[in-house]
């Protein structure tokens, strides 16, 4: 099983970035997605996650700028993410969580400049 996330880069405030996160060995439709981000001197936190049957959740400080989304048929998720702000720098990370693993994606850099 391998996630590999994809798509940071550098924006500047206010712009829009889309990272995704692509599976090998495993689907996404098969588990609770989650995107979480973790910025320097920060712990891990959860921005968002998608269930099973395709219900998308959101951390409260980034609902309705952050969109999750899936592509069952490409095995691919997304994180659409607009209106960015320097305090969404962050290493974004996915992660899949079955009944019986939790496997992790490398990470992409997301940096916000103001």
């Amino acid at each position: 099983v391998q996630l590999q996330a994809s798509g940071g880069g550098s924006v500047e405030f206010g712009g829009s970035l889309t990272v995704s996160c692509r599976a090998s060995g495993i689907r996404f439709s098969d588990g609770t997605m989650n995107w979480y981000r973790q910025a320097p001197g920060n712990q891990r936190e959860l921005v968002a996650s998608m269930s099973v049957a395709g219900r998308p959740r959101y951390e409260d400080s980034v609902k309705g700028r952050f969109t999750v989304s899936r592509d069952d048929a490409m095995n691919l998720v997304y994180l659409q993410m607009n209106s960015l702000k320097p305090e969404d720098t962050a290493v974004y990370f996915c992660n899949l969580v079955t009944w019986n693993r939790s496997d992790w994606g490398q990470g992409t850099l997301v940096t916000v400049s103001s």
